[in-house]
């Protein structure tokens, strides 16, 4: 069984599930699997990853960890109560292969499918790692790389402002070698590691749980704001009103930097405690938002930049470099921690496609990202937006 608690997963989506919970719950989605690796042969089979998600529907949340999620101050009584009863059903999870391609759809209530993404992700990653090789030889390449970013890291000396968290938990390698990381980056890092995206080894490691909100949140936005030209400001809108300034990170990406520089006005500069990068250029994209907290009236030495797109400590630390003293930092890295073994880790997603049963998008900033199950409301969105295609 890989999966054995289900506090094995991200922060985010017990942030984003408490906001479905209390302002749409009766929102229905649909999440789609991609592999976005070019030539890249899935080493997993359909009923090895029934299996697992099988078991992964039988798991219940301990008593510790229902006691553990009370501790967060961001996390409410009424949320954490329903967690106590809280069970994935695998109805909800369709699992095929098509000449041999792994095809994946999750469909069903959003407060009762949202848990499945990065579990399922890691299944299918631990299970294509074991099948590519796990040998002694492999796990000494992971170590000396993850000792190799130590030393980049210690080697700023005296520059103590430098923060990043482990995000790895969908692509990781295994579990094993994932608690294994965070443990080494908790002993050698101490004052630079911010935490951990996983909740789990949170809790039983003792660092900081990291994340605030995830793509979806604002694709679904597309399907249940009043108008779609105001679907990204509803979602700024929703989770400010739930969580009164807690959680203030945002995406910038869902629909293009662009867009989301015209919705993000004066207000809610001042808001929200800074944005999230996940694709195109990070330097490019720093100075735009530097740039645009100055024509908001805004000091950006007051807000944070959090970089996420595909980073290793050697990206992260040359882009700490860029912006330092100009706007705060921070960084989470994943998959170049978590599956940094000498082996190619499969860059895989889990995206909602659909809610309410109308298509939703994400308009990347790096076109390889982009991703629509519908061509024609992919170019009615980019119309309605004025983003070009």
């Amino acid at each position: 069984m890989i999966i054995e608690s289900l506090l094995d997963t991200d922060l985010y989506k017990f942030t984003m599930m408490q906001a479905v919970l209390h302002r749409f719950p009766a929102a229905e989605v649909e999440y789609g699997f991609r592999c976005r690796t070019r030539g890249a042969t899935l080493q997993v089979s359909a009923t090895d990853l029934r299996r697992e998600i099988g078991a992964l529907c039988r798991l219940k949340f301990r008593e510790r960890e229902i006691e553990y999620l009370r501790t967060l101050r961001f996390l409410k009584a009424d949320f954490v109560d329903i967690l106590k009863i809280f069970r994935l059903q695998e109805e909800y999870v369709q699992v095929t292969e098509d000449d041999g391609a792994l095809q994946i759809t999750i469909k069903g209530p959003w407060l009762h499918t949202i848990l499945f993404e990065v579990p399922v992700l890691a299944i299918v990653s631990e299970l294509h790692a074991a099948a590519s090789g796990n040998d002694s030889e492999t796990l000494q390449t992971g170590t000396e790389r993850l000792e190799n970013k130590i030393r980049q890291v210690h080697a700023l000396g005296n520059d103590t402002d430098f923060r990043f968290a482990e995000f790895g938990t969908r692509r990781r390698f295994s579990r094993a070698w994932q608690r294994n990381v965070i443990e080494r980056l908790a002993a050698a890092l101490p004052q630079s590691l911010a935490g951990t995206s996983n909740v789990l080894f949170a809790m039983e490691l003792g660092l900081n749980p990291i994340g605030t909100m995830g793509h979806e949140f604002l694709q679904a936005c597309q399907a249940l704001g009043p108008r779609l030209v105001d679907s990204q400001r509803f979602a700024l809108e929703s989770w400010a009103q739930e969580y009164r300034g807690d959680l203030g990170i945002v995406l910038t990406d869902v629909i293009g930097t662009d867009a989301f520089l015209r919705d993000f006005d004066r207000y809610f500069c001042k808001l929200f405690d800074g944005v999230r990068h996940d694709s195109g250029d990070p330097i490019h994209w720093g100075e735009r938002i530097i740039d645009h907290y100055r024509q908001m009236r805004v000091d950006p030495s007051t807000k944070t930049l959090v970089f996420t797109d595909g980073l290793d400590m050697a990206d992260a630390i040359d882009i700490h470099r860029h912006f330092h003293a100009r706007v705060q930092t921070a960084f989470g890295i994943g998959t170049r921690l978590t599956n940094d073994l000498g082996l190619a880790p499969l860059d895989m997603i889990i995206k909602m496609t659909r809610c309410n049963g109308q298509a939703v998008a994400k308009i990347s900033d790096d076109p390889a990202k982009t991703l629509c199950t519908d061509p024609a409301y992919l170019a009615y969105l980019r119309k309605v937006f004025a983003t070009p295609g």
